[in-house]
């Protein structure tokens, strides 16, 4: 992979510590069987867009053979407090989302890594539609999601039929405001360990839109069965519905099927102490679906089988499922969506 940024990425010495103390790798007891790359071998460039007078930060990703034939653009929204140096894994931080570069390179898409503003730790964050969280920014994130997708689509040859978002808790949550405010533009959003706000502040969308959610049943940063966010329990996250309330509002706005498909996928790795099933709600409106991976026993993480959190990072987190691989499992997910 080439690297080019427009800045260095210099972090402190305690940040970087703890980083490579949460990030280390340990091998999981399987080996991938997805058709992943082990390299990414195409150009990763870090730029800034100007909005409302903030520089916002965002990473590219254009794999080596990408050519003028129209292609998919995934969009990848980091979850609270991480860079986009730790969602590429440029900061040595383990991250299951840097596969989509390498993943890029044999499916043909162009992959997007925004950053947020900092909210009130002082690390990035996304403004989505928690109407009773305090700590996220209060940047306008659709005004620069939106005019960001604009400009990428005017430089480089994007398939506007298939823009994809995915987002991880903060980002999940993030994702699934895009959802709800500009859906005509996107085809399809998969999110992880994110659940629909309890009080929201953004008007519910009726524009039925393919939707896929990774949740651990163990999640006790983001509560499987609802409820006040973070690990403890801190009003000033907000609250999120369950993950039951919130299967159900995509059915009803999709209007799929309400009994899903099931399938429980093989046990690769028994020590990583979770198993994942699948529910599939099809035949919605416009060819929509809805599905739930519900990770039992999971925690606070995207399920990975390369990329494997180390046991402190599973500590506060909770444990990480090691039998399906999540960057791919979303690839597959949308691939059959367009609009």
């Amino acid at each position: 992979m080439v690297l080019s940024q427009d800045t260095l990425y210099k972090p402190g010495i305690l940040a970087a510590l703890l980083l490579f103390i949460i990030g280390c790798r340990f091998p999981a007891a399987s080996v991938a069987s997805e058709p992943i790359p082990p390299e990414a071998h195409g150009t990763l460039t870090f730029h800034t867009l100007k909005i409302d007078g903030s520089e916002r930060r965002y990473a590219l990703y254009l794999p080596p053979d990408l050519g003028t034939e129209p292609r998919p653009l995934i969009m990848e929204l980091h979850g609270g407090g991480i860079t986009i140096e730790d969602v590429t894994g440029l900061s040595g931080h383990t991250s299951p989302y840097k596969l989509w570069m390498n993943l890029a390179d044999a499916e043909h898409f162009i992959v997007v890594y925004p950053q947020g503003l900092n909210g009130a730790y002082g690390k990035p964050t996304w403004n989505d539609c928690r109407g009773d969280a305090s700590v996220n920014s209060q940047a306008d994130d659709v005004a620069f999601l939106n005019t960001l997708i604009n400009r990428l689509e005017a430089t480089y040859p994007i398939d506007s039929r298939r823009i994809y978002i995915s987002g991880t808790s903060n980002g999940g949550l993030m994702a699934l405001r895009l959802a709800e405010e500009i859906p005509q533009q996107l085809a399809a959003v998969a999110v992880v360990a994110a659940a629909m706000p309890a009080d929201s502040s953004c008007p519910p969308s009726t524009t039925p839109l393919s939707v896929m959610f990774i949740n651990g049943t163990q999640d006790n940063h983001l509560p499987y069965q609802g409820g006040i966010i973070s690990s403890p329990p801190n009003p000033t996250h907000g609250t999120v519905l369950s993950t039951k309330d919130t299967i159900h509002i995509w059915i009803e706005r999709n209007g799929t099927n309400t009994t899903p498909l099931v399938t429980h996928y093989p046990d690769l790795d028994p020590h990583d102490h979770s198993t994942v099933t699948r529910f599939t709600y099809s035949r919605g409106k416009d060819n929509t679906e809805v599905i739930l991976y519900e990770v039992a026993g999971g925690g606070h993480a995207a399920p990975s089988i390369r990329e494997t959190y180390s046991w402190l990072f599973e500590h506060y987190f909770g444990y990480q499922n090691h039998d399906i691989e999540t960057v791919w499992e979303e690839w597959q997910f949308f691939r059959q969506h367009h609009r």
